[in-house]
């Protein structure tokens, strides 16, 4: 009774909190995501505007994976060096004046490496930002917190495509990447005004960081996603994908070693719980399969089907505003009953959409269905992946937060980078068996020369969504075998799902 009453007369205090950094950290969380979801509409564009081959502009968006994966490591280590909230407002500020250099690139060799450096920003705000709510709000209110951080994923999807391709019908690609420059700009304002002062008072000075575990975790992230995007090479991508895989292991072997020397960057102790482990298994698949899977439709509609790339921005908006409410009304849901059950039901949808995608592309079965599939995938991202997460640091201590949130950022973008080299390595070699010259020649045909080959097309361009069949498909099995609480976890978590029921 007493400890109800003490929770219940702090609420007052902790709501407004949990609201002001909610909603300030999804601002600088929108840059990130309306900037990845610009530029799967813009990639058409890019390779006409810059004069420049598929294979080329895969390199402007492998060079911002490249950045975030080789920065992630870090996260940790610097928040609690230099203060989350100083590293916080230097992401937010390199992030905007990058956007500004991308916007203003020449060729596609610069804008690759602005886009790198854009990386290197983005790459920090997430996983710090995820540090500074953890922190500051209790156990019970991370559910509704982690909601409000969502709130991109409602607005970027949203907003980002349709404003993508009415930038780049009336104006230029360059917009795409200059409109992040009055959005960073509110983000450090408010940034700078709403995060906690605390926030910034906690450096860790006697703590030296772990140079060879970065060059190592980093190197081997880099070279990972590096070796997805040459795939399509066969030799020098394989090569460069087992020298990453191999300097991860050896990394892994590293930190699980006990030594007093220096502190691991992330700790992969973590990894052997059971829930962090299945939940993070069923982001990586899920997340392999939705952010791998977001390539193909603009490749359907303007290669298979010739429509413009204002009309793509549109279709993207039912599964946006699908993902947008059921991430709102799923987070919320983790606070009152057993996550596992959400993530559950938000996989088995997910494969259920994944599916309906798959015979709607490959049959040209029409854009009504295939928009039932995506909202459908939607629906199951937006109950999956956050949820497992929720799932999975909910019960974290202050001191194991800076670290799981570094180490579930890292693998859920070398998953999304994996998955997305999948899908265009896929797309490079269906497309090729059915039309000589690949995606960019199918992109540049006629009017009359694509209605010829277009059931051809559709088949090439519909297979590609059997692999997110696929690995959504694991990550049901994986859910519905590691997800559901033991006994023992059951009896410790019912007493906070009693008070949890009762708001």
């Amino acid at each position: 009774m007493g400890h109800d009453a003490a929770v219940g007369s702090a609420r007052p205090a902790v709501r407004p909190l949990m609201r002001r950094l909610g909603l300030t950290l999804a601002l600088g969380g929108l840059l990130v995501v309306v900037d990845t979801t610009v530029t799967v509409v813009a990639v058409p564009a890019l390779v006409t505007g810059l004069h420049a081959t598929l294979t080329e502009v895969q390199w402007v968006t492998t060079a911002y994976l490249l950045g975030i994966v080789a920065v992630i490591p870090l996260a940790g280590w610097s928040a609690a060096r230099f203060g989350d909230r100083r590293v916080y407002l230097t992401a937010l500020l390199v992030f905007t004046l990058a956007s500004a250099l991308a916007g203003l690139a020449g060729n596609v060799a610069a804008l690759a490496a602005f886009r790198a450096v854009q990386g290197l920003g983005g790459g920090l705000i997430n996983p710090v930002g995820q540090m500074i709510g953890l922190r500051a709000v209790p156990v019970e209110g991370r559910g509704r917190l982690l909601g409000l951080m969502a709130l991109p994923l409602v607005v970027g999807p949203v907003c980002g495509p349709p404003l993508a391709g009415w930038l780049i019908a009336s104006a230029s690609w360059r917009w795409i990447f200059l409109i992040n420059i009055p959005l960073g700009v509110l983000a450090l304002l408010v940034s700078a005004r709403v995060l906690p002062a605390g926030a910034e008072s906690s450096p860790a000075s006697g703590e030296r960081v772990d140079w060879a575990g970065l060059l190592l975790l980093s190197g081997g992230a880099v070279l990972i996603v590096l070796g997805g995007t040459l795939l399509d090479r066969r030799g020098p991508g394989v090569a460069v994908l087992v020298a990453g895989l191999g300097l991860a292991g050896v990394f892994t072997w590293r930190s699980l070693r006990p030594s007093g020397a220096v502190t691991p960057l992330v700790d992969l102790r973590l990894l052997g719980r059971r829930p962090f482990a299945g939940g993070s298994a069923v982001m990586v698949c899920f997340g392999a399969a939705y952010f791998g899977a977001m390539a193909v439709l603009p490749l359907y509609a303007q290669g298979v089907r010739g429509d413009s790339a204002a009309l793509v921005g549109a279709l993207t908006l039912p599964q946006a505003i699908a993902v947008g409410l059921t991430v709102q009304a799923a987070t919320r849901l983790t606070d009152r009953i057993p996550p596992h059950r959400i993530v559950i039901a938000g996989t088995a949808v997910g494969l259920a959409g994944s599916l309906v995608l798959f015979g709607a592309a490959f049959t040209d079965a029409g854009y009504p269905l295939l928009l039932a599939g995506t909202v459908l995938v939607g629906a199951g991202s937006g109950a999956t992946l956050m949820p497992a997460m929720i799932l999975v640091v909910r019960d974290l201590d202050h001191e194991e937060t800076p670290r799981a949130t570094t180490l579930l950022n890292l693998i859920q973008r070398l998953s999304a980078a994996l998955g997305t080299a999948a899908f265009a390595v896929a797309l490079t070699v269906l497309v090729t068996t059915r039309l000589p010259g690949g995606v960019a020649a199918m992109l540049a045909l006629s009017p009359q020369d694509r209605a010829d080959g277009r059931a051809g097309l559709a088949h090439a361009v519909g297979l590609s969504y059997l692999i997110a069949v696929l690995l959504v498909a694991v990550a049901l099995g994986v859910a519905l075998r590691s997800l559901r609480p033991r006994q023992a976890e059951v009896a410790g978590r019912a007493a906070h799902d009693v008070r949890a029921n009762r708001r």
